[in-house]
């Protein structure tokens, strides 16, 4: 059996939310409800004609399980069209765009919506202490944000990891990155997301939201609000070390609310759905390593990609690399091999990325993707590679072509 070309279509998001901010009202049942009725309305398909729906969160909860099927529901869609869940942390987004990629070009499903979503700002507390009952004593809530990336990693395996801050700690002083370094890779993301915004390259992809508001009409939230156009050396360079190293809340991405989804669809499907891609999935790989220094992951999940595709960096015209950390980034392309006058940095991050545009897990490779995308087309590249760390010591990478 031949596998069929899979087509990314109409890939949109919404705009970013700080944590606590506009979108904080919506849980994320109801961001994935909004995004999954955008993207039928803005393709125009059938959505009976939908065989499943693939969406990803990185904190799942009992309040929307199987968040795919949950969010189609929520937004009145038909109930004969399947959904679900899936977690790789902060690959997830990705992940479901492979997921879908995959049951296309199996044959197993003709059109599979692919996305995520996360709701930080609403992220429980939790018990584990309640089951059997508490007799005496004290009982534990642990936020499950921050209790999520202490055990990202087998304790009894790996010990203690304080979270994401120690593992770019740790790559910081694995490869030499300053505090100086970081910041500026910092200002650079915020530069180039507040150009981007200037020149309306979000334009397209932009789904707006209709906030409620507890007193009055709900608002329209179509603008990210996590990015810094005033971000200089200067400024950033007066935040205090979150962990006494080189890691600030400037030069880290942020905990944030937004939702992300595509169609996934056979090539010989287009034509009967009335549909056009804007690029066709390639190929797609991941590599673990060292929960302690998980930031590093892109690297050896690149190196796993490019050995089973045949490519190299030459044949790349777009590289979006997550920013959960500019150590992380900083560290990422030493491990590339790049230098850091290198020509390839004007393909890198053109709109910016994780430190500017934000980092809601669930729903980031899906925004990744809807600004890679469409950038591919204003450049008329060929290839894009998006790649990203993930929590507990993961990467991911992928790689879409152009469609022409």
């Amino acid at each position: 059996m031949s596998l069929r070309r899979a087509a990314i279509v109409a890939p949109i998001r919404t705009a970013v939310g700080k944590f606590g901010g506009t979108l904080s009202p919506l849980t994320a049942g109801e961001l994935g409800a909004v995004i999954l009725k955008a993207l039928v309305e803005r393709t125009k398909i059938d959505p009976a004609r939908v065989d499943d729906v693939v969406f990803s969160q990185g904190y799942g909860n009992g309040e929307a399980p199987a968040i795919g099927h949950w969010s189609w529901l929520a937004a009145g869609l038909p109930l004969e069209v399947p959904g679900y869940q899936l977690d790789r942390r902060c690959g997830s987004g990705l992940q479901a765009v492979v997921n879908a990629a995959m049951m296309v070009q199996t044959g197993m499903s003709d059109v599979v919506v692919a996305g995520g979503v996360e709701s930080m700002s609403n992220v429980e507390h939790y018990s584990t202490d309640i089951r059997g009952g508490v007799r005496a004593g004290n009982l534990t809530l642990h936020d499950r944000l921050t209790r999520g990336r202490l055990m990202s990693q087998p304790i009894e395996r790996f010990g203690v990891i304080s979270g994401m801050i120690e593992t770019a700690e740790n790559l910081a002083k694995d490869y030499g990155i300053t505090r100086e370094a970081a910041d500026a890779y910092a200002v650079r993301s915020h530069q180039r997301a507040a150009a981007a915004w200037k020149k309306g390259l979000f334009d397209d992809e932009l789904v707006p939201v209709s906030v409620p508001q507890r007193k009055g009409d709900p608002i329209i939230f179509d603008h990210d609000e996590g990015y810094r156009a005033d971000a200089s050396l200067e400024s950033l360079g007066r935040l205090k070390p979150l962990e006494g190293g080189v890691v600030t809340a400037g030069n880290a991405s942020q905990q944030n609310d937004a939702a992300a989804a595509c169609l996934v669809v056979a090539e010989d499907k287009l034509d009967e759905l009335g549909l056009e891609p804007i690029a066709w999935y390639h190929s797609a790989a991941a590599a673990g390593c060292d929960p302690a220094r998980m930031g590093i992951g892109p690297v050896p999940a690149v190196e796993r990609l490019f050995a089973k595709n045949g490519l190299g960096w030459d044949d790349i015209d777009l590289v979006e690399l997550n920013e959960a950390f500019a150590p992380q980034v900083l560290a990422v392309l030493k491990g590339w091999g790049w230098s850091d006058d290198d020509s390839r940095l004007d393909m890198l991050n053109v709109n910016g990325s994780g430190i500017s545009l934000g980092h809601p897990i669930g729903a980031t490779g899906g925004r990744i993707l809807a600004n890679l995308t469409r950038e591919l087309v204003r450049r008329e590249g060929r290839f894009g590679l998006e790649t990203m760390c993930i929590g507990g010591g993961q990467g991911i990478a992928a790689i879409f072509e152009r469609a022409v």
